[in-house]
């Protein structure tokens, strides 16, 4: 009996130390010496001071937050900026017209006067982390409750901010870690002048489009070019044609060596969020109660979607962009589901709980938080599906809610602050309007409401959904409703909604209060606060609470792991190999894919598999450059690393330091890393540097923008 027990110890520790594998982890970087010796066993030739330093320049120097959702990385002296094809998809279909279509066949300035400036487009670096986990947890007492205990945190840190040595144009930002056991501060730098430099069509930067998204083999030149510019002091500055082209602390030199099987490989970024330490009741409401509904919705929505974008050109354009939204996460988390079935992850989950708690009690602790957390998650279950049908249907996939939520928001500001609060958010609709109508077809849209409104009544919870839904859109009524409610509407009519605005505030307000698609946005959307949000707002209070604790005691109790706080849109670093997987029996990946495969997939005229000719040409004559693995050209490669949303566009760095590719997506049967991570499934896909510089030298032509990069050989020291 003792050695059954003794083996089925060590099977429960070796799980745990499998969550924090040395493939794991998004580690902070100014604590990256702890790691530093199993990075290097990995073979990683920097130092921890390499990659961040507050007094020399380091890799983070060169790491950028893109756009506030994406990340970026400075590959030249002139502030030249790689990443996502995909991350700078908003801004290439803004410059984008039937006349001048920049997503159909590219957009490459060769001299600065050609660069294109993308207003609203920001990015942050980071200029140094530190721990105020003092400062933050001043006067907190374990009585307290979760809305007290937050004011004191923000008073204390709002009073510690006015005290931090910064520039006049750093920003301090303040974020927890380990669900508020600790706390960092991040002082910034963002620059606002941002202009775009080059982009391949979407055939190679979107090869492969849904089908092949989150899907391994890849063949997908996922990248575009920007550029930082400053002002005369390399301070951020406005747009100003005077502007110069910002010089960086430090970029990234660019790997022409390429990648083998065992590489050491670092990704650095803002990844955008993980629950890796979430108990496996909340990993099954996840997979069995949250996924399904919202898949299903979206999966309606891009049927419709797809169906007008692939017979009218004007209208794949305008829902470019929008589409390729709403397709990313419906893709994702049908592979998280498929993944976490197949890797057992919530029996894993259960049996990690079952050492925890094992060992709590060997150490005289009794407090069990994990059976609070499997009722609160229990409780909060019927909440959060209910709040799926809400957010997917009416904030998300119903373009018109969001001229009623605007319609609805500017009756509330006469209400609350009279006319001149008024005025203020009626000037700045205007604008908003104009955009929204500029990729906006009422048409289709209603045939999205007809179908998501019924999904809403044949689906939803009648005890957390308005009564009036179900008698209105149920027992085959959608159709007859939806045709009068956009037959009543002003909402669809851009002329009539912006003349409406001319007139006084109390005529606008009478006609926003009978217009029949608000009245239905502010019934749906009242219902969601007080039934939904709100007891929903109060469970995870509770759940916050007990994550806290449960966090603290999984740091205490299992002293053999290294914890890394979970992802939070800070800066990270996670490091890995380039290694294959074999996803099911009978299935093994290699880590490298080749320019053969595009033209295997090739499909002319198909919107997801076309080639362009003259991409076609270099094949066939295998002229390659110097960028060519003997008579063959790799595209993109995969690693180990551990990514998520937000690790998008970020640089894939190899043991010196070098760029070797562009992290740009996850291998479907891994998209569960944010929950679970295995590393035997678990792969980063990213497209291979040599084939960026490829593309913009050989393909595009701009050889211009090559040579200010500086181009080096690693592997021939």
């Amino acid at each position: 009996m003792n050695i059954i027990r003794n083996l089925l110890f060590l099977f429960l520790l070796l799980i745990g130390i499998q969550q924090t594998s040395a493939h794991e982890g998004m580690w902070l970087p100014h604590l990256l010496r702890q790691l530093e010796g199993d990075m290097q066993a990995m073979g990683m030739k920097m130092t921890a001071d390499d990659i961040y330093s507050v007094n020399a320049g380091s890799l983070k120097d060169a790491i950028l937050h893109f756009g506030g959702g994406c990340t970026g990385s400075i590959i030249s002296s002139q502030g030249l900026v790689l990443t996502n094809h995909h991350c700078g998809y908003g801004y290439i279909q803004s410059h984008s017209s039937v006349e001048h279509n920049y997503l159909r066949n590219g957009f490459w300035a060769r001299t600065p006067e050609e660069e294109l400036t993308n207003p609203g487009l920001f990015v942050t670096i980071i200029q140094r982390i530190e721990d105020v986990t003092d400062v933050a947890l001043a006067g907190v007492t374990s009585d307290m409750s979760e809305a007290d205990r937050q004011s004191v945190i923000d008073r204390n840190l709002e009073a510690y901010k006015s005290q931090v040595a910064t520039q006049p144009d750093e920003g301090v930002m303040f974020r927890p870690i380990y669900y508020g056991n600790q706390y960092l501060m991040f002082v910034t730098l963002t620059f606002t002048d941002i202009r775009l430099v080059g982009t391949p069509p979407e055939s190679i930067g979107k090869f492969g489009s849904d089908t092949d998204n989150w899907v391994w083999p890849r063949h997908t030149g996922d990248f575009s070019l920007f550029r930082i510019y400053a002002g005369p002091d390399n301070r951020p500055a406005d747009y100003s044609p005077d502007n110069k082209p910002y010089q960086p602390r430090h970029y990234l030199p660019v790997s022409l060596d390429g990648v083998e099987e065992g590489d050491f490989t670092l990704i650095f970024g803002f990844p955008g969020r993980t629950q890796q330490y979430i108990p496996a009741s909340a990993v099954a409401m996840n997979k069995e109660a949250i996924n399904p509904p919202r898949i299903a919705i979206r999966d309606t929505a891009l049927q419709i979607l797809d169906k007008a974008m692939r017979v009218d050109e004007a209208i794949r354009i305008q829902y470019a962009s929008k589409y390729a939204r709403v397709a990313n996460y419906w893709k994702k988390w049908i592979g998280e589901n498929q993944g976490l079935e197949r890797t057992n992850a919530v029996w894993k989950k259960i049996l990690h709980q079952k050492e925890f708690r094992e060992r709590l009690h060997g150490q005289g602790q009794e407090v069990d938080r994990l059976a609070r957390l499997d009722s609160l998650y229990n409780a909060l279950t019927p909440y959060e599906v209910a709040s799926q049908y809400y957010s997917e249907i009416v904030q998300r996939n119903i373009e018109v809610f969001t001229l009623a939520r605007y319609m609805s928001t500017l009756a509330n500001r006469y209400q609350s602050n009279g006319e001149a609060g008024y005025t203020e958010y009626r000037d700045r609709l205007r604008p908003a309007i104009s955009g929204f109508f500029k990729n906006y077809q009422p048409e289709l849209d209603q045939q999205v409401f007809e179908a998501l409104m019924r999904m809403y009544a044949e689906q939803g919870d009648p005890q957390l959904s308005p009564a009036i839904l179900f008698d209105q859109f149920g027992a085959g009524q959608a159709a007859l409703r939806t045709r009068a409610l956009f037959g009543q509407t002003i909402l669809t009519d851009q002329e009539k909604l912006l003349a409406l605005l001319e007139g006084t505030p109390d005529q606008v307000i009478e006609a926003i209060q009978q217009d029949s698609l608000v009245i239905w946005y502010d019934l749906l959307t009242q219902t969601y606060v007080e039934q939904v949000a709100r007891p929903m707002a109060a469970l995870n209070d509770a759940i916050d609470a007990d994550m806290r604790g449960y966090m603290a005691d999984q740091m205490e109790v299992f002293t053999e792991e290294k914890f890394f706080p979970d992802a939070n849109s800070t800066l990270r670093v996670t490091f890995g190999k380039v290694e294959g997987y074999a996803p099911n029996d009978s299935t093994v990946y290699g880590y490298q894919t080749w320019l053969d495969g595009v033209m295997e997939k090739y499909v002319p005229g198909d919107y997801e598999f076309d080639v362009p000719e003259r991409l076609r040409e270099l094949h066939a004559r295998k002229d390659y450059g110097p960028y060519a693995v003997g008579d063959q050209m790799p595209v993109c490669f995969i690693g180990s690393n551990h990514t998520t949303g937000g690790n998008s566009g970020s640089p894939a760095i190899d043991a010196y330091g070098n760029l070797i590719g562009l992290n740009f997506d996850r291998v479907w049967e891994g998209t569960m890393s944010d929950l679970y991570f295995d590393p035997s499934i678990c792969r980063n896909i990213m497209v291979d540097a040599r084939y960026i510089l490829f593309i913009v030298d050989k393909f595009a032509d701009a050889g211009s923008i090559v040579r200010e990069m500086t181009l080096v050989h690693p592997k021939q020291r």
